[in-house]
């Protein structure tokens, strides 16, 4: 196992196109690190250049006490899972497996006994005299994070491993990855644009946009705390709801007015007046996510707003129904109890949990408060 250490990593192609610039993450020995963003990000750079797959323009990247980035990929102790398994379609599930020890002449009998253990741990037992083409996509995937696991490596590098795999299966490869982490305790990177992925399985995150992390945390910190708009409207599904809107001052404190179907609603807001003041009559964008505004039935705040909103539309499913209203002109997405809901067209009262809101710069999109 090993520590990741990724300091001012930057990478340039000869075109003069930047990709990374300036990547900085700490990895503790035996966390899961989860790379996310959208295409164009950068996170598979990022891997490709931990993997030794790419080279460091400038920067450096260490794998406990040991700078890695003139090493070969060989020679750095880690095991790469593919987006598309990459299993040897004429060896066997079980020659699949004890393939790398095969190159390093590792002993038969030790061979027999890692593939056994590998085999049992990921439940493929039975299919160990099955070729790839005899296996369907979870199996293959499987076969592949077994080919991993028998090398034990320092370093677990993950690539998209689940995205050919269809929803149902895609849950329950995440839960076996994360029992898999749980059980071996070696580090693991993971690329994903998935940020459900990301918030399930990771022990830290780093969102990426345009070649930057725009944010390095624990999931729950950046799903509460997100620093930008980039990052809140990325982590959480559905999304956060953004609400363009004026900040005034009422009575000593900080509000904005709501327009819902030509109602308006001055609305008091938590936030700091002296922190704020300076947005004061300017421009804000605020931003509160789906559960944090639901029926009043279901709500567990004792304090909020309560406003009377028109429903758009109606999505059930199953625990929670999915209604939208409009604010300020802005589809917004609420989280109510089903049978509180009600259909296209009518009212119901909503309250909104303004403890956890949050207010945006428009122009920066950094957060304000």
């Amino acid at each position: 196992m090993s520590s990741l250490s990724i300091r001012n990593v930057r990478k340039s192609y000869n075109n003069g196109v930047e990709v990374l610039k300036g990547i900085d993450i700490e990895v503790e020995d035996g966390q899961f690190l989860i790379l996310v963003g959208g295409s164009g990000s950068g996170k598979s750079t990022l891997l490709n250049m931990i993997a030794g797959l790419e080279s460091v323009t400038s920067g450096e990247i260490r794998f406990g006490d040991r700078v890695v980035n003139d090493l070969a990929p060989k020679d750095r102790d880690i095991a790469m899972v593919f987006q598309s398994y990459a299993l040897y379609p004429s060896m066997t599930v079980r020659e699949n497996i004890a393939f790398g020890l095969s190159v390093k002449k590792v002993p038969k009998a030790e061979q027999k006994e890692t593939v056994r253990r590998v085999a049992e741990t990921l439940q493929i037992t039975h299919l160990l005299d099955r070729k790839p083409g005899q296996l369907s996509g979870g199996q293959r995937q499987r076969v592949a994070m077994g080919r991993a696991l028998a090398r034990k490596p320092s370093l677990f590098l993950f690539d998209e491993p689940l995205s050919n795999l269809d929803a149902k299966l895609r849950v329950e490869m995440r839960a076996e990855i994360k029992l898999m982490h749980q059980k071996m305790g070696t580090t693991i990177v993971y690329v994903t644009h998935d940020q459900i992925e990301a918030m399930t399985m990771g022990d830290r995150i780093a969102v990426m946009k345009d070649g930057v992390v725009q944010q390095f945390g624990a999931p729950q910190d950046i799903y509460d705390n997100p620093a930008n708009l980039f990052v809140a409207g990325f982590i959480g599904s559905p999304s956060m709801n953004f609400v363009h809107c004026t900040l005034n001052e009422q009575d000593g404190k900080v509000s904005t007015v709501i327009d819902n179907a030509g109602v308006k609603t001055e609305v008091p807001l938590p936030f700091s007046l002296e922190k704020l003041r300076a947005h004061i009559g300017r421009k804000v964008i605020f931003g509160i996510r789906p559960e944090q505004i639901t029926d009043t039935r279901s709500a567990h705040s004792e304090t909020g707003q309560l406003l009377q909103c028109r429903v758009e539309l109606t999505e059930p499913t199953g625990p929670d129904t999915l209604i939208t209203t409009r604010l300020n002109d802005a589809a917004v997405t609420c989280r109510v109890h089903p049978r509180e809901a009600v259909h296209a067209g009518a009212s119901m009262t909503l309250l909104f949990d303004l403890s956890k809101a949050t207010l945006f710069d428009p122009d920066s999109g950094e957060r304000l408060s």
